[in-house]
């Protein structure tokens, strides 16, 4: 579909350098919420009296009410109405209030609600950034969104860094995310300007939006990204826990402080991964550039499984690289999906399949800490490398049929 010819933006406010940066910065901000509550589980779980499996469902209920955001979302057409800046301010302010509700919390019944609101209000945040970077970018938008991606994933990785100068009192914690996220809201209202490669609004059709999926391309990003996810929130979520129970930390003074530390370093390297994975996808086309990306990060995982409690060196180098490609294809099955549904539906086809990814990562959440405790971190670690097994074969099928078509 080609595009109306538009001026070339001009003034400082509309270059996509700086609409990129401010997005990004906008996004990191506001996804700050979402491990808010599993970074402070050590002191609910004593103020709350909770049980693991308790623990578990802070982090999984934010996932549950991304999906049903993402899917009431795309259902209702507003992922499509209304423009995706208004729709990020609006959904980085419900989830800063619902976080803030937690200090008025005092057991799992009240808590769980609000974070239930949190990941349904950041369904508002998350799908339409990954829009508004598309509108802005046709050249480099892998590296695009590549670049945002990262951002998020620094964000992901601060509550480590938080913790390994020590214990801050939860309701702390609490106070200065959700003073993140609504700086987020603001900081998304400085872009000024039209986009310069807007997609067409539309009255909205659900079923037209549905009828996307049929896309092969659509289908096959959407099956990759869900075994990408399989492996992403999982190795993010238990990461740090896996280090600790080594051996060479466990025997140290402050094994959590420097496991959070380690832990940090691991998940932080994926910035870089997502530079790399947008760059080979610029360059070399979204299917290669996943599908080298799961290649890399199954593997990992594997090899992880296998070598067990190895020596610390080359355990903790295999984490890092792990953590540099777990994330580094996270951006191009957005991208996949911007190039090949129809420009009307972009914004609710993004929603469709985070919410698909997210709703997978609540199984894998759940299921790693019961498989070390029933098995061992080798079979949890195997069990995670199952999704980037099934994201390849649907690249490679994918990269195939794009090369018998040329």
């Amino acid at each position: 579909m080609t595009r109306p010819a538009v001026e070339h933006p001009t003034t400082p406010a509309q270059r996509p350098g700086l609409a990129l940066a401010v997005v990004a910065a906008s996004t990191f901000l506001s996804m700050s919420v979402w491990f808010s509550a599993s970074f402070v589980i050590p002191q609910l779980t004593t103020a709350w009296d909770l049980s693991p499996t308790g623990s578990s469902l802070l982090t999984i209920t934010v996932q549950i009410g991304f999906v049903i955001g993402a899917l009431a979302s795309a259902a209702t057409g507003l992922a499509d109405a209304i423009p995706p800046r208004l729709l990020m301010c609006a959904g980085a302010l419900g989830a800063a209030l619902a976080n803030l509700g937690l200090l008025w919390a005092d057991d799992l019944t009240t808590a769980l609600p609000l974070r239930l609101t949190t990941g349904i209000c950041l369904a508002a945040v998350y799908p339409p950034a990954l829009k508004e970077i598309s509108t802005w970018f046709t050249k480099g938008r892998g590296t695009a969104l590549g670049i945002m991606i990262g951002a998020l994933t620094l964000g992901s990785a601060l509550p480590h860094l938080v913790s390994s100068f020590g214990p801050i009192h939860w309701h702390h914690v609490i106070v200065a995310t959700s003073a993140m996220t609504a700086t987020g809201a603001a900081t998304i209202l400085l872009l000024r300007g039209h986009d310069p490669y807007p997609f067409p609004q539309r009255p909205f059709n659900i079923r037209a939006a549905l009828a996307s999926l049929r896309n092969k391309h659509v289908a096959l990003a959407n099956l990759g990204y869900m075994g990408h996810m399989w492996e992403l929130y999982a190795m993010w979520a238990w990461v740090g826990a896996y280090l600790a129970a080594l051996p060479t930390i466990s025997a140290l003074p402050n094994p959590a402080t420097t496991a959070s530390a380690l832990a940090f370093l691991c998940i932080g390297a994926g910035a870089l991964g997502c530079l790399a994975g947008g760059n080979l996808s610029d360059r070399y086309g979204r299917a290669q550039s996943a599908l080298i990306s799961l290649l890399c990060s199954g593997a990992a995982a594997l090899t992880l499984a296998v070598i067990g409690t190895g020596p610390l060196p080359v355990v903790l180098a295999l984490c890092v690289f792990w953590g540099f490609w777990v994330i580094a294809d996270s951006a191009q099955f957005s991208a996949i999906v911007t190039e090949h549904v129809d420009p009307v539906y972009i914004g609710g086809a993004l929603s469709i399949q985070l919410a698909l990814g997210y709703l997978t990562t609540t199984a894998s959440l759940w299921l790693v800490p019961v498989l070390v405790q029933n098995h061992s971190w080798a079979t949890a670690l195997a069990t995670l490398a199952i999704g980037p097994a099934i994201g390849a074969i649907a690249m490679a099928v994918l990269t195939t049929s794009r090369t018998r078509r040329s």
